[in-house]
């Protein structure tokens, strides 16, 4: 019963704080009270708070999208996380277009120069898809996870104590406008020409002052001990820039290394395609039985192109022609790795010198190759003639 009759009184006084509290607040709005305002210092660390707060989420937000476009595999992992579930692992664009380039580059044939070219590029793309995926760990790791965390925790115990600040400060400024009316009444009543309601009613405006002034005294001692318990958290906003600073190099370096791997690879990719004869980086004089891409020629660089033809003999359609027509053997340079598909052919490595001769009733495309002992045919696509 006691237990009953404590949380009824305890029900009763909140409703009577918050019901003090929103004719504080109403008053306030509509200008028929005054309000205590914050000194000029507090007020600025909430509003040094308060933008940080809404630009930590822009930058939170944009960041994600940055690293994941697709919005659908976004919401799926914000629910895995709220479910504290590990999101499946998706195939992300690169490595699906990888894969495609290299089942086409299969369907094809290694051995053709498209088919080959394509394997190269699917390969590339595949190492590229790898290092997005490390980004996005990374930065998720390094960068977004410590933003969040000021979003869900710090901020929010800042929101509370900003909350708990309010409620105070309504309570204190309640306090003085009953302290006001309470001494406006007690003024009022002092000049009665009626001696005994004078005294009377001076001893019961007298008793609700000195209530009125305790009252005040206690919302002032807690509005002090609230403004400063919110002040000291919202001056921890600075060492919370110092450390999103540090999460923002972490995000740079793993950009930085994310970009330099791709340049890397694509650079070794450009070379691979750059050791291509010229007669497969362009249109000109093709062989009818050899279709060429014509794209290759715009992916190749000149400084590519350059170093991979120094001190050799480019095989044009009238040197092949000629070593075709001729009854004797050349040496080429194999130009990057071809494993045999079966026993007439002979597998190649990359930068090994053989002897190359043509074999009469041949496929123009294949050339009879020798290295020691070992003998079979070898794609023209893969080697360049020396002098």
């Amino acid at each position: 019963m006691n237990i009953m009759d404590f949380n009824v009184k305890k029900l009763a006084a909140d409703a009577g704080t918050f019901l003090s509290r929103a004719v504080q607040f109403t008053e306030e709005k509509l200008g028929q009270a005054e309000k205590t305002e914050l000194d000029a210092h507090l007020e600025n660390l909430l509003s040094k708070a308060e933008c940080t707060k809404i630009w930590t989420e822009k930058i939170m937000k944009q960041t994600e999208v940055l690293l994941q476009p697709n919005p659908n595999a976004r919401i799926e992992e914000f629910v895995y996380e709220k479910l504290d579930r590990k999101a499946p692992s998706r195939i992300n664009n690169p490595e699906l277009l990888g894969q495609y380039m290299i089942d086409a580059g299969t369907e094809f044939g290694p051995g053709t120069a498209y088919g080959n070219a394509l394997i190269k590029c699917g390969e590339t793309q595949k190492r590229i898809g790898t290092a997005d995926r490390e980004l996005i760990q990374t930065s998720a790791l390094n960068f977004l996870t410590p933003l969040r965390n000021f979003i869900e925790g710090d901020y929010k115990t800042i929101a509370k104590e900003r909350k708990l600040l309010q409620n105070k400060r309504l309570d204190l400024d309640a306090a003085k406008t009953r302290l006001k009316k309470a001494k406006a009444a007690e003024t009022r009543n002092s000049q009665l020409n009626s001696a005994r309601l004078e005294g009377d009613n001076i001893m019961i405006w007298a008793e609700e002052v000195t209530k009125s002034e305790q009252e005040l005294r206690i919302t002032q001692s807690e509005f002090d001990r609230q403004a400063e318990i919110t002040r000291l958290l919202l001056e921890g906003i600075s060492s919370t820039h110092a450390h999103h600073l540090r999460c923002l190099n972490d995000f740079v370096e793993a950009q930085m290394t994310y970009y330099a791997q791709c340049y890397q690879y694509m650079l070794d990719l450009q070379k691979q395609l750059g050791s291509f004869p010229s007669n497969y980086l362009c249109n000109n004089n093709q062989t009818s039985g050899t279709p060429v891409p014509s794209v290759l020629s715009n992916v190749i660089g000149s400084s590519a192109m350059a170093s991979a033809t120094s001190g050799l003999v480019i095989n044009s359609p009238s040197n092949l022609n000629d070593l075709k027509e001729s009854s004797g053997s050349r040496k080429a340079r194999v130009l990057y790795d071809y494993d045999a598909a079966n026993s007439t052919e002979l597998s190649l490595l990359a930068d090994e010198v053989i002897t190359v001769f043509s074999v009469v009733g041949m496929d123009s495309d294949w050339l009879m190759g020798e290295r020691g002992n070992q003998k079979g045919k070898v794609p023209i696509t893969y080697l360049e003639l020396l002098n």
